[in-house]
């Protein structure tokens, strides 16, 4: 099955919470703090692999999850990191951000790979957090969580030659004629599916050729199978318009034309300014040489090739003229780096980082910093608590409740916990 675009959830891997232990040996006196700090949960990393050619591995993963990092533990050990969660996709393959669009890597080279989701750092064990003022702190942090995101999939076949055209005008049978691909060929509308690829080799080099499921108008709107698939053409350098030359069904050969590229326009506008070549198949059959006339009168100064796809006439200086095409063409790229995402951390001094609103009776601390702050300490001492109450103090929320007219004993919600207000 071919699968090309894909919607997956990313959870990345805990850190490993650190530990809380002292040292109590006969001859050690005044020990101190002994707990090692926790380990890196994983991070999810795509890598192309020049091995798949579809989506289909991840079509049943609609949550991918990244292990947690090992607790630390007493003697001052560290928790082991966790292994980072790999996932390997086909070459061409796109990521973006689900929410936003941003595009988070293209990964068209074999082995290219990128961290998409982060996992947390590990906890940090009281021996770490020990200063000068408190030498042997009675706490120790949780694991941070790992990045959670959203993400959409897309595979972008890597092909320097699209075959395109309406459908049953012998795209597959081009292809099975000039490179190794099989595909499925019939005489009705639509035998092809999902795209093929096929390598052509010359004397002078090779180039690899994708056909492309018939357009038809309207398929860049939807209609048809094509529409699906027009994405494909983006990384190719050259268009090769498949021409049913006989004017089968009724159709003009011209006309098939002009909508092939009006649909290439609507889809994106970058498609006009490739390379294309005309391949005028089924030139055996009856009226194709009055209808080429027809067609050079309209287009006198465009090169036309004449071709038997099913005979394989005329198609090895189709072959020979896209090779020299294929070699003076440069690579292009897909997405200009500043459509690309940037990890980049911005802070502005003005701009508080959390929000607090009233629920009825209850007071609502929402913010992605506080939150983190309360999911990675461990309340199992009155110490976590006081020291979690002085991070809130000076992050200014304490001001902000009073402000808005909290009274001792009021409720406070962070998350799904609430607790008791008090000055």
């Amino acid at each position: 099955m071919f699968v090309d675009e894909v919607i997956v959830e990313l959870n990345a891997g805990r850190g490993g919470d650190g530990c809380m232990a002292f040292r109590r040996e006969k001859y050690v006196p005044m020990g101190g703090p002994y707990g090692g700090n926790g380990g890196k949960g994983a991070d999810i990393i795509f890598v192309a692999d020049e091995g798949l050619k579809t989506l289909i591995d991840l079509r049943y993963q609609k949550i991918i999850k990244g292990d947690a990092g090992l607790n630390g533990e007493g003697k001052n050990k560290n928790g082991k990191n966790a292994q980072d969660k790999i996932i390997k996709v086909p070459l061409g393959t796109t990521i973006k951000d689900n929410k936003t669009g941003a595009i988070i890597a293209d990964l068209v080279k074999n082995n290219d790979e990128v961290v998409v989701a982060y996992g947390g750092r590990g906890g940090r064990g009281n021996v770490s957090l020990a200063t000068r003022s408190n030498p042997c702190p009675s706490y120790a942090e949780r694991g941070e969580p790992g990045e959670i995101r959203v993400v959409k999939v897309e595979l972008r076949m890597l092909a320097e030659v699209g075959l395109v055209g309406m459908p049953s005008v012998g795209k597959s049978t081009i292809l099975s004629m000039i490179t190794n691909a099989n595909p499925k060929i019939a005489s009705y509308h639509f035998t092809t599916l999902s795209p093929n690829l096929g390598v052509v080799k010359t004397k002078t080099g090779s180039f690899v050729v994708t056909d492309l499921p018939g357009l038809i108008e309207g398929a860049s709107e939807g209609a048809g199978l094509g529409h699906k698939f027009l994405k494909h053409i983006e990384r190719t350098k050259i268009i090769a318009h498949i021409i049913d030359m006989s004017g089968q069904e009724g159709r003009d050969p011209y006309e098939d034309y002009i909508k092939i590229r009006t649909e290439l326009e609507t889809f994106s506008e970058k498609l006009l300014t490739k390379k294309e070549i005309i391949i005028a198949n089924k030139m055996d059959l009856e009226n194709s040489h009055k209808n080429l006339l027809k067609f050079k009168e309209k287009l006198p100064n465009t090169p036309i090739y004449e071709v038997e796809a099913i005979n394989n006439i005329g198609l090895d200086k189709v072959i020979n003229e896209l090779q020299i095409m294929v070699n003076s063409i440069k690579d292009e790229v897909l997405f200009e780096d500043d459509v690309q995402e940037k990890h980049v951390l911005y802070k502005f001094k003005n701009e508080k980082p959390f929000n607090i609103y009233k629920d009825k009776n209850v007071y609502v601390i929402r913010g992605e910093e506080i939150e983190k702050i309360f999911k990675m300490t461990n309340f199992n001492s009155d110490e976590a608590y006081l020291v979690f109450s002085r991070k809130l103090r000076r992050m200014g929320i304490d001001e902000e409740l009073e402000k808005m007219g909290i009274e001792e004993g009021d409720i406070v919600r962070i998350l799904d916990y609430e607790f008791e207000y008090t000055k």
